[in-house]
């Protein structure tokens, strides 16, 4: 058996999930998530904890097992929970601010940069002097979240030489030397 997919899962308090004949939806106070089951992969409700189960023992059914295991055990963290990401803005005049779901953003570049966040997000950005401002995203679906992320990082990455642009708030970066002076 999967290692992943064999470990049980526990629903916490205020918790509510509904298993359709391939599809489970979640339901908690932070939203609502559903996922289509794998084929093969089927899930059992027992006394507060869900099993993941599958039909064979192929290699593919055996990954699938482990992945759904894991993408439902994320779905209850996010209901439950919730999932939030911290990006630092690190650049002189680099700027970040937001109205509703709509952020933006000053990189450097000779315009503004507006994102428009996905209506599932909540979305802050604080600024305080003497530090780098923070775009801050809420959410309970961990898949959309990273992507978001991920797409406003990729706005501007961090160069490896001063380390300007969007990092995520604990990221380490690798920099490099600049030039050294010619050897005679």
């Amino acid at each position: 058996m999967s290692r992943v997919g064999k470990n049980p899962i526990s629903i916490p308090k205020g918790v509510e999930i509904q298993v359709n004949s391939n599809s489970i939806n979640v339901k908690g106070s932070k939203g609502q998530l559903s996922h289509t089951l794998s084929e093969g992969i089927s899930v059992e409700i027992n006394e507060g904890v869900i099993n993941v189960n599958r039909s064979n023992d192929n290699k593919s059914q055996k990954a699938l097992h482990g992945l759904n295991r894991a993408l439902i055990n994320n779905m209850i963290k996010g209901v439950s929970d919730g999932y939030k990401i911290k990006q630092e803005v690190v650049g002189v005049g680099y700027k970040a601010s937001n109205q509703g779901n709509l952020l933006e953003l000053h990189l450097g570049f000779s315009h503004n940069i507006f994102f428009d966040i996905p209506v599932e997000i909540k979305v802050t950005t604080e600024t305080v002097k003497g530090k780098n401002p923070v775009i801050i995203l809420e959410g309970c679906d961990k898949q959309l979240l990273g992507q978001v992320a991920a797409k406003i990082r990729s706005l501007r990455k961090p160069e490896p030489y001063k380390g300007k642009g969007i990092k995520f708030e604990n990221e380490k970066l690798r920099k490099k030397a600049g030039k050294s002076a010619a050897k005679k």
